[in-house]
């Protein structure tokens, strides 16, 4: 989530440019107090830095440094600030101890600066340093902050009984509402979060920002007509809205393509302003999503540990280069919580034990599929039918697969990973028509070197008794290395469906190269079978002589006595062979 930043009313040049005038600056900028109400925290933090080089620093004017701080996003300073504080309050709690902080009003004890120093740890990723600092402060009775700075740090340890010990100690006033909105948000409870955020904005329209909140939610949803609508709404009054912005184009990518959300970051991606620097990683991260993983492998490296999504799309990179080892190095370590991840993490594991032929990584991604597939929430949608159809592969269900791969089929009628997965499906319950017209659809060049795709599309061709476009596609991969296997295909199922010449063809390859009786036995079954078929009228009588060009080819002793059958049967049929 990004912090909105509220830009200042008065630059900080203008402020720094009156100050020097001989005290006019009391006249021009507003004080202190006005600066926070307008949460104008850029022209706050300039008045304190100021205050702090004309002789007025004491304790509070740090506090409130930090303070501005930690509003515009900047916790590591004010993680600084407030560790520079702690050293210099004495154990005994007293306010007014050491320095320039004697002159100082303001009544802060060590309790409350861990309290904010967890604040800040907790918003730089740095869990157990934040649960230390808590751990050094008594808690404060009433205090309603560190409550709900537990609730959170519980969800990120995933510590199921302290969340729920805290979600019970939250009250029924704003700040703790909007922590609880945000912890469903962050669990994919989004309708919980949107059913809050509503009933908040029936009291306050006036907070704007949240029409952002539910924006999101929608989108999560899957929702981004209405995600839209809602999001227009802060628009009217902030079009510049980084957060807006960046989602109105992430809901065109969903509802249109890449190009129409690249046009809505248009204004972001020319704008040096550096209010917009906090959020260009993120611009950055989406803009590769927008062009189809286009400069992935230059982006998203640097953003793994900064954007959460830029470990998965970079992992979906890696998956499409078919290099799984970099996927799953990547992802092995994730402890997924939202469908989306659960099922990536199953596609690596998936195909992490299929090429190293592992069995164990088979059995997780297969539980994946079945713990999304099968949840409430997901198991009427296209990705959780997906789940299960890929669940049902795994264990070799296939007319279970097929039911839930022609359920949602109008969805993917382009897709060529679909297309491949429908036509295996297809081809060994034994309905080779629908599964040919499957793989033939398939364009990507990957799939259609695969292997595994030339091995089904013959045996399609076959059974569909169209044999020569079976032998056609041998040939345009012949010179690969796993052609023999394409040759023993055509060799064994040709033979199983009577077209014995691409049998005989088939087997007369394989006797060459390798010296194996069953092929001179395949062969010759091969070509008295295409004989018997001669004889019977139902092969032209013409391909007596491949029968016995390809005979010539083997030096078994029984290739003359053939011979010499063909040769009588042509004699006395008075051939022109």
């Amino acid at each position: 989530m990004l912090l909105s930043r509220i830009k200042s009313s008065v630059s900080s040049k203008s402020i720094a440019s009156n100050s020097g005038s001989n005290g006019s600056a009391k006249s021009i900028i507003p004080n202190l107090d006005d600066f926070l109400k307008n949460r104008d925290f850029t022209g706050a933090l300039t008045l304190l830095k100021y205050n702090k080089t004309s002789g007025k620093d004491n304790l509070e004017n740090e506090i409130w440094i930090g303070y501005c701080y930690f509003h515009l996003g900047e916790y590591s300073s004010a993680l600084e600030l407030y560790e520079n504080i702690i050293n210099s309050l004495p154990s005994n709690h007293d306010p007014n101890h050491g320095g320039s902080s004697s002159s100082s009003s303001v009544n802060i004890t060590r309790d409350e600066v861990y309290l904010y120093i967890g604040c800040c740890q907790f918003l730089l990723g740095m869990y157990p340093e934040c649960t230390k600092s808590l751990s050094l402060s008594v808690p404060i009775a009433g205090n309603q902050l560190r409550t709900r700075l537990e609730f959170h740090l519980a969800h990120k340890n995933g510590d199921e009984k302290t969340l729920i010990h805290f979600h019970q100690q939250l009250q029924d006033v704003l700040q703790d509402q909007l922590c609880l909105a945000s912890i469903h948000y962050l669990r994919s409870h989004f309708q919980e979060a949107i059913d809050i955020y509503k009933k908040i904005l029936l009291d306050h329209r006036d907070f704007l920002a949240l029409n952002v909140y539910v924006a999101l939610c929608y989108y999560k949803l899957d929702y981004y007509d209405v995600s839209q609508e809602v999001l227009a709404i802060y628009l009217q009054h902030y079009p510049d809205s980084v957060t807006a912005i960046n989602l109105k184009a992430c809901n065109h990518y969903r509802l249109y393509n890449g190009k129409a959300a690249e046009n809505e970051l248009r204004q972001l991606i020319d704008n040096s302003s550096p209010s917009f620097a906090y959020a260009k990683d993120l611009i950055r991260h989406n803009l590769v999503v927008f062009r189809n993983g286009e400069g992935a492998m230059q982006v998203l490296p640097n953003l793994v540990d900064t954007i959460p999504e830029a470990r998965l799309n970079l992992v979906i990179k890696y998956l499409k280069q078919d290099n799984i080892q970099e996927a799953f190095n990547l992802i092995k370590d994730l402890e997924p919580t939202v469908p989306h991840e659960y099922i990536l993490k199953g596609v690596v594991n998936a195909s992490y034990g299929q090429k190293k032929g592992l069995r164990e990584f088979l059995k997780v991604a297969q539980q994946f599929f079945q713990l999304v597939g099968g949840s409430a929430s997901e198991c009427d949608t296209i990705p959780g039918r997906q789940c299960m159809a890929s669940c049902f592969f795994l264990m070799k269900q296939f007319d279970d697969v097929l039911l839930y791969l022609s359920s949602i089929k109008s969805y993917f009628y382009s897709d060529d990973s679909f297309n491949f997965n429908f036509g295996q499906a297809q081809s060994v319950t034994g309905n080779y028509t629908e599964a040919e017209e499957a793989f033939l659809t398939i364009k990507e060049k990957r799939i259609t070197t695969d292997p595994v795709y030339i091995n089904w599309l013959i045996r399609c061709y076959i059974m569909n008794k169209t044999p020569e476009k079976a032998w056609q596609l041998y040939e345009q991969n012949s010179s690969r290395s796993d052609s023999y296997n394409y040759l023993n295909l055509i060799a064994n199922d040709c033979y199983k469906m009577g077209q014995f010449l691409y049998s005989a063809r088939a087997f007369d390859i394989l006797e060459k190269h390798e010296t194996n009786p069953e092929f001179w036995e395949g062969k010759r079954g091969a070509c008295v079978g295409l004989f018997q078929l001669i004889l019977a009228g139902k092969e032209p009588r013409e391909q007596i002589y491949e029968i016995m060009k390809l005979l010539r080819n083997s030096d078994n002793p029984q290739v003359d006595q053939i011979l010499r059958t063909l040769r009588n049967w042509d004699k006395e049929n008075k051939s022109d062979l």
